[in-house]
């Protein structure tokens, strides 16, 4: 089946930053409560979730109004800072800007879903060139008035956004949270990325068509058609 659209999570797809954000992650968790996140809990209570869920679940507490957007800004301009001071990890993953462009030149309608906030958004898009390949005015974003992933709010609208129905959609994705969500969505194709280690566990999710190492080996055929 050729389909019609791609959508792509970011953080841990287009772009390789898990190690950044557990280092800032690991230092709010210190601050939030007095130990570290384990590698666990990354994977279930960090990796692909909203800002919001991460810093209730480390109070063990609802967090409201000012003192959460004070939290989410202190965690994220950690994070960017770590950006900034480690450029060779700062950059498009490995095939992203081949695949991406031979998406443009087909003009394959394609969009972001990311849990990251407005904030990081515009910090991605001033640094990664991203305006090159995407309409940011279809990108969805943590701006709070949507559940985050693995609720499956996030897919549809990114769907609606480019005009595909999600049956017709690629979702690539890193995060199990990520793919609940897709799944939750009726997304057609799942593609899980991650390396070796992961394969297994990514493709034992409901859902998932195949896992790749990185975008390099993205399947292009299931969008284009010529490949």
């Amino acid at each position: 089946m050729i389909y019609q659209g791609i959508i792509f999570d970011f953080n841990g797809v287009l772009l390789w930053d898990a190690l950044l954000h557990e280092l800032s992650w690991r230092a709010m968790a210190l601050k939030s409560r007095g130990f570290e996140m384990t590698e666990q809990e990354f994977a279930l209570h960090m990796h692909g979730r909203p800002n919001r869920y991460v810093h209730e679940y480390l109070a063990g507490r609802s967090i409201e109004g000012q003192e959460l957007q004070d939290l989410i800004q202190i965690k994220e301009s950690l994070y960017r800072d770590l950006c900034l001071e480690n450029p060779q990890t700062f950059a498009l993953s490995p095939g992203a800007e081949d695949l991406l462009d031979a998406l443009a030149n087909d003009d394959v309608p394609r969009t972001i879903a990311t849990s990251s906030e407005r904030t990081n958004l515009e910090f991605f898009r001033e640094h990664l060139n991203l305006d090159r390949w995407f309409d940011f005015t279809q990108i969805v974003y943590d701006d709070g008035r949507r559940p985050g992933k693995p609720a499956p709010d996030m897919y549809l609208t990114a769907a609606r956004n480019i005009g595909v129905t999600p049956r017709h959609c690629v979702v690539v994705e890193d995060a199990i949270s990520g793919i609940q969500s897709a799944h939750a969505a009726g997304i057609g194709c799942i593609i899980g990325l991650g390396p070796a280690a992961s394969r297994a566990r990514l493709l034992a999710e409901e859902g998932v068509a195949t896992v790749i190492e990185s975008l390099a080996d993205f399947p292009r055929e299931t969008l284009l058609d010529h490949q």
